[in-house]
Order: C-alpha cells, then structure tokens, then sequence
C-alpha cells in the first residue's frame, strides 16, 4: 500500500485548496487503495476571501487549521513529516498554492516557497519519490526545482508557462483531460481548474494523475 503525502493550503478555491480538486485527490487515491496522509504548513494565510462576494475580509485564519476542514480533522503539521514517511507527494491546486504554499499570487516568477514545503519537495526529489502538482500547483515545483528542468503543464496560460520558464521548467501545453509526466524527474502535472470547464472534466486528468504518480512509485 502507497503512502501518498496530500498537501493543503486552506479551505476554498479562493484563499485555499480548490476543494473539488483536493476531493478528487483524495477519492482517487482511496479507490487505488492508497494510504492517505493529508498535510499543512501551519501559518496564516495570506488574506481571506468572502467566497459568496468573491472579495478580501479583514479577517486572518490558519492554513493548517482551515485545511483541516477537508481532511475531516485527520491531518498533520508539514514539518513533521520527512520524505521517509511517504511514498508519494500530491499538491492540489486553488490559489491557496500561490498564496500560501508560496507567493507567487503576489510575485510571480521572483516568489519564495514556504520552508517547510520546499524542504519536503527537496527531501522528495532525493530520495526519488514521485510527485504529483495540479492546477496552479505547479509553479512551486518550477521555483523549488527549477535547476533540473522538470517539464511541468498549468494547461496554456501564457503569462503562467512563461513564469515557470524563468524559474526553469519547461512548459507543455495540455488539455484539462491530460497530464504531463516527467519520468526522469518522476513529477506528473495536470490543468484541472487551470481550465476547468466541469467537474467532471477535471477529474478526468486527476484520475490519470494520481495512477500515474502511483505508477512511478
């Protein structure tokens, strides 16, 4: 049985992990029979967002903690888990990975990544693990491993391939039913909501995603 690492941003699409993205995720790899270990950096997010008016609150809230409400209390702080506790690392998408996993929300191909998810990534690729990024979730995997050129796909936003060719990946364009698969750097990308346009559109590739990522375990 995989031990598949599932890394959360928070609780919305918005300020968060996408929610259908992260649920897909975790449906996938429990019908692969996969030992599911979700995760969190605990810090604060990098605003809030009013989901219903689509606009910032003053408010602050914890990824850890919002991120625990998808993973039904079940989930554990990132820096207590090293790359020996896993088989395999997936990161959905939802602007909680540009805002909260990293800051490329805010600067683009210039962003940092948090510690304590940058040091797993590093840990991962080691120790030849496969990893999985959907959606926007990628651009951390370009700015983490930039220097070994992993071919990476946030769909065809040109503005988005373009920043992940000056952190150093290599973008290939991709339907939202499809995936990329770096074998040499043993890293599988998706679109989802990247391009949407359903539900059921987007689970097409994080189905191929996640027995991909599986496959290369």
């Amino acid at each position: 049985m995989a031990k598949v690492g599932v890394v959360l941003s928070g609780c919305g699409v918005y300020d968060g992990t996408e929610i259908h993205e992260a649920a897909l995720t975790l449906l996938f790899l429990d019908r692969a029979g996969a030992d599911i270990r979700c995760m969190s950096p605990d810090c604060d997010q990098l605003e809030v967002i009013d989901h219903l008016k689509g606009a910032a609150v003053e408010e602050t809230r914890n990824v850890l903690v919002e991120s625990s409400r998808i993973a039904r209390g079940e989930i554990a702080d990132m820096k207590e888990i090293t790359a020996g506790d896993l088989d395999v690392l997936i990161f959905p998408g939802g602007f909680g990975a540009a805002k909260n996993l990293c800051d490329f929300a805010v600067k683009g191909a210039d962003c940092t990544v948090n510690s304590e998810v940058e040091r797993l990534i590093k840990e991962m690729y080691r120790a030849k693990k496969p990893m999985g990024f959907i959606c926007i979730a990628p651009v951390i995997a370009a700015r983490v491993l930039g220097p070994s050129g992993p071919e990476l796909t946030i769909g065809n936003d040109e503005a988005t391939a373009e920043a992940i060719e000056k952190m150093g990946g290599r973008h290939v364009a991709s339907t939202v039913e499809n995936t990329v698969i770096d074998r040499e750097n043993k890293i599988v990308t998706t679109p989802a909501y990247m391009l949407g346009p359903s539900i059921s559109r987007v689970a097409m590739g994080i189905e191929k995603l996640v027995h991909e990522v599986l496959d290369l375990a």
